[in-house]
Parts: C-alpha cells; sequence; structure tokens
C-alpha cells in the first residue's frame, strides 16, 4: 500500500462556480478532467461555471401530465359524459 506521503498528487486547478444568490463555489480539479458547466449549490440553486463556455440552451419538451395527454383525446362534454355512464354502473351494482 502506498500511503499518502509517497503518493504524487496530479496537477489541480481551483474551478469557480457563481450562484444566481450570490454564493461562490470553488473546487479542485485535475486539470485533465472534463469540469461540469454547473453545479448544485448548496441553497438549491443551479450555480454556473465562472468563465466557461455558455452554449445555447435547448428546447426542452414541456412534461406533460395524464390529464394533458387524455384532453388531446376527449372533449370535456365526451369526459362527463363517461363519468357519468360509469357512476350509473356503480350504482346499479354492475361494477366494483
Amino acid at each position: 500500500m502506498e500511503t499518502p506521503a509517497n503518493a504524487e498528487l496530479a496537477d489541480r486547478k481551483d474551478v469557480h462556480y457563481d450562484c444566481p444568490n450570490g454564493h461562490v463555489l470553488t473546487f479542485p480539479f485535475s486539470t485533465e478532467a472534463d469540469v461540469p458547466l454547473s453545479w448544485e449549490c448548496s441553497c438549491g440553486a443551479l450555480a454556473l461555471l465562472r468563465d466557461g463556455d455558455r452554449s445555447e440552451i435547448k428546447d426542452q419538451k414541456v412534461q406533460r401530465s395524464h390529464w394533458d395527454m387524455l384532453l388531446e383525446r376527449r372533449s370535456i362534454p365526451e369526459l362527463e359524459e363517461l363519468l357519468d355512464e360509469r357512476l350509473e354502473l356503480l350504482r346499479a351494482g354492475r361494477i366494483g
């Protein structure tokens, strides 16, 4: 086993991230490491790499809920009609 006293450390550089809430994060990275463009701050905000390449943010699809997908297939009057039919069957004891 090598002891830390005999180990050669990789060349390092300090990398700084700026949080939108005013926090500054500093981490040591190897000079050969791929440095991430963003880092999550302890406050929960996304801190961005200082002096880093700001690549254009891609358009992200908005996540649709089950309700959104249902409304793509049925209208509100159709849904009300289906609900009335199902409630009638439930009350009659034919389902459930």
